[in-house]
């Protein structure tokens, strides 16, 4: 009897920090081991782990069995009732030999194929600490020595940051492990890829683990290249990735510039944001602090503007935060090097989704109240939307005294609005919606804010992300049938498991997105812990974790 079971969860492409359980083993995964302990079958079928790639014709026209484990290539047919707790894909190092492109390809036809989510993924004879990272980011949960006991044959010293001739590295000092102090090349390889698959599974379930992978890819220019075009495959990864995470958003490379949050965040801008209605909008510098309203700068601002205009921050690597959103994650919550200077990618990403901002927007003023290098950034989006622009900004310091009564003057006569942050703001961007909010009040003190339709609450705010929770039924009742799960016929008992649900809004992701679970003989609030599509071919685990039950 074999199980895997997913315990923290820290985005796509990579799995999660988990368990897998083989009779009396347990493994922590990521994670090592023996397969002749954990998977003995496999050695019973010499010659029938062929690499994914090898034609049909040589290999069985279905995945071939084993006891507690389905052998993975890109031909063949499916057999009927799988239900094997791992997946192993031979040859798995053979693909390290295609140009990236075609690695992905491989990587993501493999995973569309055998899409069971509860299933453990078991790499052989490949990791090395150099690439284990990176395989973990892949998919991959099992890994054994082989690859590195092969690497001691060679003679190669295996870190990390890559392998070297052991021969010119003895006496470097590199490392003061067991196997270096007793000059045991063997030991200090297997216990090299022990760390870094220990530390690959520390980062994961600190939610951190994207920081971490960018900072290791860096070893060799395939997985670079990989997890750049990993990026650029949302159809894949979007679905997978959390809405929220627990721990800040470290901008530390340009390739935070295409991470799924960033690019979903500014999407959802544009697609579903309804900014508040006004002719006029001005564009804004970030601050360091966050949220924005909160930073001496944004205050002054905010003075001077006074709801007179849409307010629109520029900043990388969100590209464009409005005013109403600046709290939601990860909006509110990065941190990224300043230097002044922005680069090619940082002044593309900004232009860009500030001109699909624009010919979205009919706005009928656009003031730019921000310093030369940025306002040219802005010049660039405006031609290619073909809107005019105006500057407020006087010698290039947008919060110099002189500027801000420009922007106060420049804004003279202009009708105030009251910024509606619930339908124009996180009302819209989380749910896609366009609800009426004009008998909704927002109340209480940051912290304790509370939306309220007379004496009823309708939605809370959860301070730690920015987004609504609707903790009663009387709040769902606004969303239509948006960010639903349908159950069997049972009453919940505790939180919503997997092979309870019978379906699920597509648009539903994990690690935040508040949905409504809905059966014959219940209804219920509360935070999706799976997105849709795990949620639907998962065989076990938490789908909901719920708030509220409400029988009938």
């Amino acid at each position: 009897m074999s199980l895997f079971e997913r315990i923290i969860r820290d985005g796509p492409p990579g799995r999660t920090g988990g368990r897998y359980t083989s009779g009396k083993d347990v493994v922590a995964t990521p994670g090592i081991i023996d397969p002749k302990e954990i998977f003995p079958d496999l050695f019973n079928h010499p010659f029938a782990n062929t690499p994914p790639e090898f034609p049909d014709k040589i290999r069985s026209p279905t995945p071939i069995q084993y006891t507690g484990i389905l052998n993975a290539y890109v031909g063949g047919e499916m057999p009927d009732g799988t239900d094997d707790a791992a997946v192993i894909v031979p040859g798995c190092h053979t693909l390290f030999e295609n140009p990236p492109r075609r690695f992905t390809e491989l990587l993501i036809a493999l995973k569309e194929r055998f899409p069971p989510m509860d299933t453990a993924w078991y790499a052989p004879a490949s990791a090395l600490p150099s690439n284990a990272a990176m395989l973990i980011y892949c998919g991959f949960d099992l890994f054994d020595y082989r690859a590195v006991d092969l690497m001691t044959v060679r003679g190669q010293f295996c870190t990390p940051d890559g392998e070297y001739s052991y021969d010119e590295v003895r006496d470097a000092g590199l490392c003061n492990c067991e196997g270096c102090q007793n000059h045991d090349l063997r030991l200090h390889n297997r216990m090299a890829l022990e760390r870094e698959v220990a530390t690959a599974r520390w980062f994961i379930r600190s939610h951190v683990f994207r920081e971490f992978i960018e900072k290791r890819v860096r070893n060799a220019a395939w997985q670079v290249a990989a997890m750049r075009i990993l990026d650029a495959s949302p159809a894949y990864s979007e679905p997978m990735t959390p809405i929220v995470r627990s721990t800040p958003f470290s901008a530390n490379t340009a390739d935070s510039l295409k991470r799924t949050e960033v690019t979903r965040f500014v999407d959802r801008v544009i697609d579903r944001f309804i900014p508040t209605r006004t002719d006029t909008v001005v564009l804004l510098p970030c601050s360091a602090r966050k949220p924005y309203s909160l930073s001496q700068s944004h205050r002054k601002f905010s003075y001077a503007i006074q709801n007179r205009a849409h307010e629109l921050i520029l900043t990388s690597p969100m590209g464009i935060v409005p005013r109403e959103l600046e709290a939601i994650y990860p909006a509110g919550h990065y941190d990224i090097p300043v230097t002044g200077y922005w680069d090619r990618e940082e002044r593309e990403f900004i232009a860009s989704s500030l001109a699909r901002y624009f010919a979205k927007h009919q706005f009928g003023r656009i003031i730019s109240h921000l310093d030369e290098k940025t306002h040219a950034i802005v010049e660039d989006a405006a031609t290619r939307a073909g809107v005019e622009i105006e500057s407020s900004c006087a010698n290039g310091r947008p919060t110099s005294p002189e500027s801000l009564k420009n922007l106060e003057e420049s804004l003279k006569g202009a009708r105030k609005i009251w910024p509606d942050a619930v339908r124009g703001g996180t009302l819209s961007w989380q749910f896609d919606l366009d609800v009426d909010t004009s008998n909704l009040i927002l109340k209480g003190r940051r912290g304790r804010r509370k939306v309220m339709k007379g004496r009823n609450q309708m939605f809370s705010i959860d301070e730690t992300t920015g987004l609504l929770r609707p903790p009663t039924m009387d709040g769902w009742e606004l969303l239509g049938d948006r960010y639903r799960v349908i159950i069997d016929d049972f009453v919940p008992q505790g939180d919503v498991l997997a092979p309870g649900i019978v379906d699920a809004d597509p648009a539903i992701r994990e690690g935040g997105d508040e949905v409504f679970v809905t059966g014959p003989r219940a209804q219920a609030t509360g935070k999706a812990f799976m997105g849709a599509k795990e949620m639907l071919h998962s065989t076990r685990g938490i789908a909901v974790k719920l708030r509220k039950v409400k029988k009938g």
